[in-house]
């Protein structure tokens, strides 16, 4: 993108809409994306640090008077500068605190929107981190009044609601002070940690004081802080977009390098609870499905959003698996007929290509519903090629055999054979077509087939023929007839036995088809259990850090809170492992029970076919064929 595009807008009754052209162009793109949002009062240069990140010097609109001039969330999508392969969205949102709006929850929603959507969320401020600064990021306060993690009436522990939270950065402007606390040079970092500590007490109003402060340090375990000194003179405050360089301060660009480098390595890709890598597409999704619940009044439930994101992300996975399926086979097809090896050497290509698509890009998918769905589709397709190989090869055998056996045909409907000798010459002309054919046709899958019909078909004219011969004896037309049905029984054997060879093929391949699945599968499932492991591993250090910074400062009570917090944390986290585990078993054994039961229907093939082979009476030695 060139420019930023509004994504979030506010209709004249001041209901939020997400703008369709916006969603195009997520749509667009499927790459995972880092997504920074900016929040904070009007007019205190969020756009310019938007901007920055963007690599522009203008782009978001700044304005130069006291009217708010971003309005909704704009969006600007950009390539990410140090992570190849990641597109950057970076969303500048609307003042907050903004005297043009009538509707006094409309700051929060969009406070709650910019929150959800991105991965690192920068609340901007002018002066100092001061009590006032802190009172009007009430918002915070607010979020689970319109968000919860499952229903309404379900209590959920605040480290699940921290997973689907962004990493914090205060980005404090036109900072005069001394980092000094208590006569110590601190840092920026330490600077925000001492604004956000708590009061001593029980009263009300030292309640109210540390609310807020509570909620940031909760929600927010990730916390980053920055200290802007003045840009430039304050007459070119409000063109600081078309300043030269030169005229800014060197300080202050100092820390907006320092600052976007930070956002740039520090910042990961979004990602959704049970590890769902967040693309343009995914985005665009959950931008559509927040803004629809906010607009009906509804409280957004996360984990049905997740579940809802899941359906729409499986079944796109699927199809997404299906189409690099059949793509490749799609070409592979304009080459038929092949051998059964190549195409099934393909074809396990392709499935795995598909399974590993499938897998890139699907999440949740706890009972392998959508994986068994795609499984049965390949298979389906797959069975679909090989009957258009077989066809393939079936019109190139029947086509070779009308080239090979057509001066045949014409000598037989001249009269030709029809002569003292004449069974002998076509006895001869018959061997000399079938072993043209043979060598010919050799590795068409339909070759057996297609001889054994022809010989079929030349049944009657063989008899007539013996017939017409005067020269021979009747005990020598009885042996030509038992030669003829041994060349006839022989033929449909080796047809029989091709198709079994065929059908062996089949479940050799099926069998390493089920055994690459239950690797992806266990894979997958290892993967996620590493996210799981690791979020789980980040809430308990924040949790560790919170209670070790609350017994320093005397809050015994709420240290005592917070270890029972933690350790219930550890209890839940247990319970969903060991249900997870339990989980991928069950979806394990019941894809090994659907796989077996294919199999058995194979093997029941196959024992049907090698009875029938064994049952059939073997041609005599003596009755061997000139024509084999």
């Amino acid at each position: 993108m060139d420019k930023p595009v509004c994504l979030i807008d506010t209709e004249s009754d001041g209901t939020l809409c997400v703008q369709r052209s916006a969603l195009q162009i997520l749509q667009q793109i499927q790459q995972p994306v880092v997504v920074v949002a900016v929040v904070g009062l009007y007019r205190t240069g969020k756009s310019y640090l938007m901007n920055r990140l963007a690599g522009k010097q203008a782009g978001f609109a700044l304005g130069s008077t006291i009217e708010s001039k971003t309005k909704g969330i704009w969006m600007w999508c950009v390539s990410h500068p140090t992570k190849i392969g990641t597109t950057l969205v970076l969303l500048d949102t609307e003042g907050l605190g903004d005297v043009d709006k009538g509707d006094s929850k409309h700051d929060t929603k969009i406070f709650s929107l910019a929150v959800l959507l991105s991965s690192t969320i920068v609340v901007n401020s002018r002066g100092t981190i001061d009590n006032r600064a802190i009172e009007e990021l009430q918002y915070v306060t607010e979020l689970t009044e319109y968000i919860k993690i499952k229903s309404p009436d379900e209590v959920v522990d605040d480290s699940e609601f921290v997973k689907f939270l962004p990493n914090f950065i205060w980005a404090v402007r036109d900072f005069t002070l001394q980092l000094n606390i208590n006569g110590q040079d601190t840092t920026e970092d330490e600077y925000l940690e001492f604004a956000l500590r708590l009061k001593l007490g029980n009263s009300s109003q030292v309640n109210n004081y540390n609310l807020p402060r509570e909620c940031i340090q909760k929600y927010f375990p990730s916390r980053k802080c920055f200290t802007f000194p003045f840009p430039t003179k304050p007459d070119n405050v409000s063109h600081l977009e078309t300043l030269d360089q030169a005229d800014i301060s060197k300080k202050f660009l100092e820390v907006t390098d320092r600052f976007s480098q930070f956002i740039f390595d520090q910042s990961q890709v979004k990602n959704l609870k049970d590890g769902c890598t967040v693309t343009g597409r995914v985005l665009g999704h959950l931008v559509k499905m927040y803004v629809d619940t906010f607009s009906g009044g509804a409280v957004l439930c996360l984990e049905n959003a997740v579940i809802a994101m899941a359906m729409i992300e499986n079944e796109s996975a699927m199809k997404e698996g299906l189409e690099v399926y059949q793509s490749g086979m799609e070409k592979l097809k304009d080459s038929f007929p092949l051998e059964l090896n190549e195409i099934t050497s393909k074809h396990q290509c392709f499935r795995l290509m598909a399974t590993q698509t499938f897998m890139k890009r699907s999440f949740r998918d706890n009972d392998g519903k959508y994986l068994t769905s795609l499984e049965e589709a390949i298979s389906h397709q797959y069975d679909a090629y090989l009957w258009d190989n077989e066809k393939a090869s079936e019109a190139k055998c029947e086509s070779l055999m009308s080239v090979l056996s057509d001066p045949m045909t014409e000598r037989i409907n001249q009269g030709f054979y029809a002569r003292i000798g004449g069974y002998t010459l076509f006895c001869q002309d018959l061997e000399d077509i079938v072993n043209q054919y043979n060598t010919l046709a050799c590795k068409e899958v339909k070759i057996a087939e297609v001889l054994e019909k022809f010989l079929q078909e030349k049944v009657a004219v063989t008899t007539a023929i013996q017939q017409a011969d005067d020269k021979l004896t009747e005990n020598e037309r009885r042996i030509c007839e038992e030669r003829e049905r041994a060349v006839l029984l022989e033929q449909e054997m080796i047809a029989q036995e091709e198709r079994q060879r065929q059908l062996e093929e089949k479940m050799k391949t099926e069998q390493q088809n089920n055994e690459e699945r239950a690797r992806q599968i266990m894979l997958r499932k290892q993967e996620e259990m590493s996210r799981q492991q690791q979020e789980t591993k980040r809430a308990m250090e924040s949790k560790q850090r919170e209670q070790a910074a609350l017994l320093e400062k005397s809050f015994q009570e709420k240290a005592d809170r917070m270890a029972r917090e933690s350790a219930e944390l550890q209890r839940k986290n247990a319970e969903q492992e060991e249900i997870a585990a339990r989980t991928y078993a069950q979806m394990i054994a019941d894809q090994q029970q659907r796989n077996e039961q294919n199999m058995e229907v194979l093997r029941q093939q196959h024992i049907q076919q090698m009875q029938a082979i064994h049952y059939r009476p073997r041609p005599r030695s003596e009755s061997s064929c000139s024509i084999q």
